[in-house]
């Protein structure tokens, strides 16, 4: 019942790759060219200072544990008994590939206390998705064995009409380049003009890792002008003023219309903001430990 998990989601829309994440299993993305991009990022105690000065902020405390035991994460789902200090807020990213495509590499902290993210894709590269993620497990076991929860998940996003990238890099140099040459031929000829993008480019569209729900929802207040019932920012149900809360003030807001500081929340969004926000009720002293 108290017990907790890291979570990695992942949506892939065409060539735009959203990540959402609490803990650290980590998001890789490995584009052509060998560039290797962090699509997560770790909520460790031990790396993020920022997530050390968030909980200490709170009321929390901090310190390395040295017996069996204690949460080394500032962010996951669960881990009710530790506090009200971790939080299950994620950290968002979204990007764009060009249509020449790539790699993802999905994996649990068992592989990357063992690998870099470097280490894990090019260990990998020019297999198949498959076996790609039997062989980082693989890695990761024969360096250290089982240590901690060690899963991986490849995705290859590649063009359906081109050579794979991924089948390019265990090619000979020749063969690499008279590929290229056969490709730009083919694609001058092509009566659809289509051409591969930049490779390896990567557009960053959105990234978002505030705790704070009005950092990430914004201070506009949604209303019905019909009805003058007010919209929650978070459920996105219509609610009248005097049933929700400002996201900033505790108090429950008269009837009256007005603009506040943060946007409409209803009060059962409001408890859940307050509880992902660190500012349930505290039991007393917590000590977060790593």
């Amino acid at each position: 019942e108290t017990s907790g998990t890291t979570v990695t989601f992942v949506i892939i829309d065409g060539w735009t790759i959203t990540v959402g994440s609490v803990g650290d299993s980590r998001c890789i993305l490995d584009t052509q060219g060998g560039v290797v991009s962090l699509l997560t990022v770790d909520h460790r105690l031990e790396e993020n200072v920022e997530e050390r000065e968030r909980i200490t902020a709170s009321g929390g405390e901090v310190g390395r544990l040295n017996v069996f035991g204690g949460l080394c994460l500032s962010r996951s789902i669960g881990d009710t008994d530790v506090g009200e200090y971790i939080v299950p807020i994620p950290h968002v990213k979204q990007v764009k590939l060009s249509d020449a495509g790539g790699r993802l590499i999905i994996a649990s902290d068992g592989i990357w206390d063992i690998l870099s993210s470097d280490m894990a894709a090019k260990a990998c590269r020019g297999l198949s998705a498959e076996l790609a993620a039997k062989l980082v497990v693989k890695e990761a076991l024969r360096t250290k064995g089982l240590k901690d929860d060690t899963t991986c998940v490849v995705v290859d996003i590649v063009p359906s009409d081109h050579l794979t990238w991924l089948q390019l890099l265990v090619r000979s140099r020749t063969h690499f380049t008279a590929f290229l040459s056969r490709t730009k031929h083919s694609d001058t000829n092509n009566k659809n003009g289509n051409k591969l993008s930049s490779v390896g480019v990567v557009e960053e569209l959105f990234e978002e890792g505030s705790t704070v729900l009005a950092d990430r929802l914004g201070k506009d207040l949604l209303s019905n002008m019909e009805t003058g019932l007010l919209n929650c920012a978070v459920c996105q149900i219509d609610q009248s003023p005097a049933e929700g809360l400002s996201c900033n003030e505790g108090p429950t807001i008269s009837s009256a219309p007005k603009r506040w500081e943060g946007p409409f929340l209803c009060a059962e969004c409001k408890k859940k903001k307050d509880a992902m926000e660190g500012k349930r009720p505290s039991k007393g002293s917590v000590t977060t430990c790593y």
